[in-house]
């Protein structure tokens, strides 16, 4: 059995992937942590675990977490999740990481778009991204995985096969991102009080989301030129799920046949890369750890639609499939 430790448990991408480790056949969860006062049962911040999961919250030293466990789910926020994982990873586990703080290549881009130093930006550029499908041979055997963002994984997904390709003229892309709430986490704001966003969609971050330098910098490792893209997220008045609609200008003349050819052949033997002929909704993958992709053509531009759960494939679910690849584990355990 593998033991695993979830930093920063009280949030809903933990709770999430408590939920998978629960079913897990491999895992065994021995530490739950948050700097909450006292020694509150886990079960009090997350009643659905009443029964489930009856370890207490601990305000553990870093180092004690890696010692204690073999794998680690770095639930933490932003800017603080690399203040600490060093000292995890030094206890001797292996890490992986909810936050953005090593999904990009270098120090600058990452104070220019999170507005702080990195505290441990040698391994920026060095830390595996993971996303299987795309990285599968260097996440087995990695000490830290960079777990992606759940906009960012609904479209390198789609656009990194026809990129690779040189199908999609890699300057001009548009990505129209919708979210449900969960997808902001589970601290108050005001956007995401219940008479600010129940019945009501509205765009936010315009030009300035923090997952554009990530899905530019994913994709340009199977790109002739660096990608540029326009991507605007939305907030949508459901409480999970994202569906992203990409525009892109085909680089030669090509039919719908081609383009689905080119993506059914990327992920032929991908277990949870759905291609399908439908125009998928997020109802079709909530709860899972499914992606569903299809591809039009209209007036002449390719456009790709993409779905998936934020808080599974987009968070948790990626992360425990992250977690049976660092440990030879069949990669659907506790995923289906």
């Amino acid at each position: 059995m593998i033991t695993v430790a979830v930093l920063g448990a009280t949030g809903y991408t933990a709770l999430e992937a408590m939920k998978i480790l629960l079913r897990h056949p491999e895992a065994q969860i021995v530490a739950v942590t948050s700097r909450q006062e006292g020694r509150p049962p886990i079960s009090s911040v997350h009643p659905s675990l009443v029964g489930r999961l009856e370890l207490a919250l601990e305000d553990l030293e870093p180092e004690e977490v890696g010692r204690r466990a073999d794998c680690v789910f770095g639930c933490l926020p932003h800017c603080a999740s690399a203040e600490i994982l060093p000292r995890v990873l030094a206890g001797g586990a292996r890490v992986v990481d909810f936050s953005a703080d090593y999904r990009l290549d270098d120090a600058a881009t990452y104070l220019e778009w999170y507005g702080h130093e990195h505290p441990d930006a040698s391994r920026l550029g060095g830390t595996v991204y993971g996303l299987p499908e795309l990285f599968r041979s260097r996440i087995v055997g990695a000490s830290l995985v960079a777990n992606p963002g759940c906009y960012a994984t609904s479209a390198i997904l789609p656009l990194a096969p026809l990129v690779k390709a040189g199908l999609v003229e890699a300057s001009d892309i548009i990505i129209d991102s919708k979210s449900g709430v969960s997808g902001a986490g589970r601290q108050p704001k005001l956007m995401t009080h219940f008479p600010e966003c129940n019945e009501s969609m509205s765009a936010y971050n315009v030009g300035r989301h923090r997952h554009t330098p990530e899905i530019e910098q994913i994709l340009a490792r199977h790109a002739r030129t660096r990608p540029e893209v326009i991507f605007t997220p939305q907030l949508a008045p459901m409480d999970r799920g994202i569906l992203s609609t990409i525009y892109a200008m085909p680089t030669r003349r090509v039919t719908e046949a081609d383009v689905m050819g080119v993506l059914r052949e990327a992920y032929a033997t991908e277990r949870f890369v759905r291609v399908v002929d439908h125009l998928p909704g997020t109802k079709d993958t909530v709860d899972t750890n499914f992606c569903d992709i299809t591809a039009r053509i209209v007036r002449g531009r390719i456009l790709l639609i993409s779905c998936l759960d934020n808080l599974v494939k987009g968070a948790a679910g990626a992360a425990v499939q992250n977690f049976n690849v660092l440990f030879g584990l069949p990669e659907h355990a506790g995923l289906l």
